[in-house]
C-alpha cells in the first residue's frame, strides 16, 4: 500500500502526563485478531474512548493496530507523532487524548527495517453500509446490491487530508470469518479481517489505498474449521480463469 506523500512527517510531540491504564483485553481476543479468525476485529483495533476520565478532567482513548513484523509503529496525529508499545503478535497499542470524549484522527507511521511508511488505518472507520441497507439485504429486498456489496472505491475527507480506498462488503451468512486478500497486502489476510454488521450475514472492511483494478478475492472462514478462496459474485471485473 503506498505512502500519501503529501502527507508530512509530524515532528515528536512533547511527553504527556501519564494517562489512566488502557482497557484490558483477553488473551484469546488478542490472539483471534492478530490470526484473522475474529467475527468483529473492530471492536478491538482502531480508537476506542476510554470510560470515565483522569482526576483534571481529561478524556482518553485507546489506539490498537495490527502491523506484524513492524520494527516500530507510530500515530500521526495533527498534535504530533505518539508512539505504539507491542502488545500481542504485531498488535501495537498507546493511549492518547481524546478531547470531548472524540478520539482524534490519525495515521500510522510503520517502520520495517530501515524504512518508514505512513499509511491510514481502516479500522477507524465506521461501516460503509448503512442500517437500512443491512435491513434490506437480511429480507432479500435490497435493489440496489451494486451499490453496497462488492468492491466500491470511496473518497473520505479527513482532519489529515482526503483518503481514498476500497468499501469491501460479501453477504456470507453462514461463515465464521472473513478476511479480504489481493495484491495490496501479498494476498495474506491476517491484516484485513472483515466485520460482520449486525444479523445481516454482510461482512464490511475499508481499506485505505486499494484503487480500482487491484486483483483480489474473499477468504472464508467455514463452520469445520477450514478457510477457503471465493470470487467476489458482485465483481465488476474478473480476470480470465
Amino acid at each position: 500500500m503506498s505512502t500519501d506523500k503529501s502527507i508530512p512527517a509530524a515532528p515528536a510531540s512533547p511527553a504527556i502526563e501519564a494517562p489512566p491504564s488502557r482497557a484490558a483485553v483477553a488473551g484469546d481476543l488478542l490472539n483471534a485478531i492478530a490470526h484473522g479468525t475474529h467475527y468483529d476485529p473492530h471492536t478491538v483495533l482502531g480508537a476506542h474512548v476510554l470510560a470515565g476520565q483522569s482526576k483534571d478532567g481529561r478524556r482518553w482513548a485507546s489506539v490498537r493496530v495490527l502491523r506484524p513484523l513492524a520494527a516500530k509503529v507510530e500515530l500521526v496525529t495533527a498534535a504530533g507523532r505518539v508512539p505504539m508499545q507491542h502488545e500481542h503478535e504485531g498488535i501495537w497499542v498507546t493511549v492518547i487524548p481524546a478531547p470531548d470524549g472524540k478520539a482524534p484522527e490519525y495515521f500510522v507511521a510503520v517502520t520495517y527495517g530501515d524504512t518508514e511508511t505512513i499509511i491510514d488505518d481502516g479500522y477507524r472507520y465506521l461501516p460503509t453500509l448503512g442500517e437500512l441497507d443491512e435491513h434490506l439485504i437480511k429480507e432479500g429486498r435490497h435493489e440496489e446490491l451494486w451499490r453496497v456489496l462488492g468492491a466500491n472505491v470511496k473518497e473520505f475527507s479527513t482532519g489529515l487530508g482526503p483518503v481514498r480506498g476500497t468499501a469491501f462488503a460479501v453477504w456470507a451468512p453462514s461463515a465464521k470469518a472473513v478476511r479480504v486478500i489481493g495484491d495490496f497486502n501479498g494476498w495474506d489476510g491476517r491484516g484485513h479481517a472483515m466485520r460482520v454488521l449486525g444479523s445481516s450475514g454482510v461482512w464490511e472492511v475499508f481499506v485505505p489505498g486499494v484503487e480500482s483494478g487491484m486483483t483480489y478475492k474473499y477468504e472464508i472462514l467455514t463452520a469445520d474449521g477450514s478457510w477457503v478462496r471465493k470470487a467476489d459474485p458482485m465483481a465488476r471485473y474478473t480476470e480470465v480463469p
